[in-house]
């Protein structure tokens, strides 16, 4: 068994994509199905999005 060191993160990956996914929840909640798929085309558009390479 390995009894090494607690390493303390700097950056929560999980916490931050719960974070968001709780924040975008929220805000979809609220919305009909014509305004989420709206949201998501003018979100598609927006300059700064970034892409992933394949």
């Amino acid at each position: 068994m390995y009894y090494g060191t607690k390493i303390e993160k700097k950056f929560d990956a999980v916490k931050m994509a719960r974070e968001i996914k709780d924040k975008l929840d929220a805000k979809l909640s609220k919305m009909t199905k014509e305004e989420i798929v709206a949201y998501f085309e003018e979100q598609r558009m927006k300059a700064k999005r970034v892409k992933p390479s394949a």
